[in-house]
């Protein structure tokens, strides 16, 4: 297996050994970046190869400018991983990454490079209701802080020091902008099964905001409750990833 070009080497800073039967990309949720599913990758060898995808803005991309809008991440991850898609595969997005991963996955699908096995999206509405946040665009610090408190998965000893709460707020901001800014487009339902993984007590997600995930998919839309709330995927990985490696290998 050749190199990946540089770009996509930025995109995959923990790339594919080429070695399971199928491959999983995986986009983290706002604020966090692809170390976040580095405990998968011992969980799911051999069956699946787990390859974080890393947007701009965090971790070892700390300088790259985040993007504050879907369609051109979409761009540059596309262009990125151009040829280099390791077949099949699949791919997982939690929370804001579960946006980025739908939208990727109709962009493959519509021909911009090969398609995906199973879409697998976790702690997130469907993609035709706006978010119930306030408008991130018109908040000041002190409310966007308290926005991060209110979301979770970020730790107080970050949030409480002045210079890393600075980076957690700049980086939130850009990717809640994703988020808000996104529109979505009606298009023929995506003809790739999905599954649509929740957690059973999250208060950021309704069951009402779920159902219509059935209307995304034209092979199959499968939507399972997981014990835990918005960070279940933290909580009860071992859940996760049993469902994860059923819908891919079909192992219990």
């Amino acid at each position: 297996m050749n190199a990946p070009a540089i770009d996509a080497r930025k995109w995959m800073p923990y790339p594919s050994a080429g070695a399971a039967p199928t491959t999983l990309y995986c986009l983290p949720h706002a604020g966090a970046g692809a170390s976040t599913y580095l405990p998968w990758r011992k969980e799911l060898q051999p069956d699946v190869d787990v390859v974080p995808l890393q947007p701009p803005g965090r971790e070892m991309r700390m300088r790259d400018e985040p993007f504050e809008h879907l369609t051109p991440l979409l761009d540059d991850l596309l262009s990125a991983m151009d040829g280099v898609w390791q077949e099949p595969f699949a791919l997982f997005g939690h929370s804001l990454g579960a946006l980025v991963a739908y939208e990727l996955a109709r962009r493959l699908s519509a021909g911009e490079g090969p398609r995906p096995a199973h879409l697998i999206v976790s702690g997130r509405r469907a993609p035709h209701h706006p978010s119930r946040l306030p408008w991130i665009r018109m908040a000041d610090d002190p409310m966007l802080l308290e926005i991060v408190r209110r979301l979770g998965g970020t730790p107080d000893e970050i949030l409480d020091d002045e210079q890393m709460r600075q980076t957690v707020l700049t980086l939130m901001r850009a990717d809640l902008g994703v988020d808000q800014t996104y529109r979505y487009r009606p298009d023929p339902p995506l003809d790739v099964p999905i599954t649509v993984l929740s957690g059973s007590s999250d208060s950021h997600v309704t069951m009402a905001e779920l159902e219509p995930w059935a209307e995304c998919g034209s092979a199959g839309v499968d939507i399972r409750l997981v014990p835990g709330g918005h960070f279940f995927v933290v909580t009860h990985r071992d859940t996760v990833l049993r469902r994860v490696r059923h819908c891919l290998v079909g192992s219990p």
